[in-house]
């Protein structure tokens, strides 16, 4: 099979958790400390603005409950996003509202945006489909000069950039997700990154049951009764640990040679599939954009896109689309009134599939889904040609 994604993890990586297995510190610790240092310098901000934390689940939920939500306060969304960010919101007492995306960058842009936002707007949330960075910039700027926090859900953009500035730091919070099908991978884990520095250290004590100190045994040192507790507010335990921090400090020194393999991967599926007729291939990124390259995309006609996907998994290759239309959930419906229309999220979502990049695969792999690909767009366009005109979405 060859599969969409697949984690990268080798030797180094083993002998980085069988140094945590001899120091015989497994949780929250100085290896945490030290990811979160080198993840910070990677971004271009100081530490004590970042938090390794369990998932970039937890991080949407840390982000939107710093918010303190309550009933009517609306967060702006794209449609087309992971449903864990609908989820963080409606979680901590706020209502999703969405918005429109480009339908073949798959980002929201500012005009989509500002399409939803009205005076009870208190956030938005972005997402950089497949790494690519999006309409930050100016999202950003507005957002600041109408006084609405800005979340950056980077779960996919560990090494997206706009003009050497890392993605994730254009907002007032982001999180990045090193879950088992990223880029960056630790398992499970997430890093959350807070510009305030006040927010910043709130998040860090709401990542950590809400205790103004960090561990018992650190504050023995400063106290003769260290087992009292301060909790200025309640949180919960979604804090890494010195295992997970132990493969991500690898993985972080990796990362340039995994994002130039994506890179090189993308390049070659370019050569062979832009001229392929009826096919769709991702935009070419605009001037000062770096893309981490998370996702390649195709995108075909709707009457042939879920038969090509059933034709490459009979060739075991497997594809997907991400991510369906949260509009459309009924979970998120709007509590009165019919459910918005968003032109770009529908016609992405009905042609857009997700081919297999990761490292691990060779060029002769490429090659092989190339050709599944070919084979079943040029079959399945034929039988589509029998019962209807051609149509070219060009």
């Amino acid at each position: 099979m060859i599969n969409l994604f697949q984690p990268q993890v080798g030797a180094e990586e083993l002998e980085a958790v069988a140094g945590v297995f001899r120091d015989r510190w497994l949780g929250h610790g100085p290896r945490t400390k030290a990811f979160e240092a080198a993840f910070a310098e990677h971004l271009g901000v100081a530490a004590e603005h970042v938090v390794f934390i369990n998932s970039a689940t937890s991080g949407l939920f840390l982000a939107t409950e710093a918010l303190d939500l309550r009933d009517g306060d609306e967060v702006v969304l794209p449609s087309l996003s992971f449903l864990a960010a609908a989820n963080a919101i409606l979680g901590t007492g706020g209502r999703p509202v969405f918005c429109d995306v480009d339908p073949r960058t798959l980002n929201p842009t500012l005009e989509d945006i500002e399409t939803v936002l009205t005076e009870r707007t208190r956030a938005v949330v972005v997402l950089h489909y497949g790494g690519y960075p999006g309409d930050i910039v100016r999202i950003a700027a507005r957002c600041h000069e109408l006084g609405i926090t800005l979340i950056e859900d980077a779960a996919c953009s560990v090494d997206s950039r706009v003009d050497g500035r890392a993605v994730g730091t254009f907002g007032d919070l982001a999180m990045w997700s090193f879950d088992a099908m990223k880029v960056l991978v630790t398992g499970d884990g997430g890093m959350i990154y807070v510009k305030d520095a006040e927010q910043a250290a709130r998040i860090r004590r709401l990542a950590y049951h809400g205790l103004a100190q960090s561990s018992g045994f650190g504050h023995a040192k400063v106290s003769s009764r260290w087992w009292e507790m301060d909790i200025p507010e309640p949180g919960r335990r979604v804090i890494g640990n010195d295992l997970t921090a132990a493969i991500g400090s690898v993985q972080l020194r990796r990362l340039p040679d995994m994002v130039t393999r994506r890179k090189e991967i993308v390049d070659l599926y370019d050569r062979e599939l832009v001229s392929l007729d009826g096919v769709l291939t991702p935009p070419p990124l605009p001037a000062g954009h770096a893309s981490t390259y998370y996702f390649y995309w195709v995108q075909m006609d709707p009457a042939i896109r879920d038969a090509v996907a059933g034709d490459l998994l009979a060739d075991d290759i497997y594809t997907t689309f991400r991510y369906a239309p949260l509009h459309k959930v009924p979970a998120y419906a709007p509590v009165e009134g019919p459910v918005p229309g968003l032109p770009g999220s529908d016609w992405a979502s009905d042609r857009t599939l997700c081919l297999p990049l990761h490292p691990g695969l060779s060029d002769a792999d490429v090659l092989t889904v190339v050709a599944s690909f070919r084979k079943a767009v040029a079959a399945r366009s034929a039988e589509a040609r029998q019962d209807s005109p051609a149509k070219d979405i060009r």
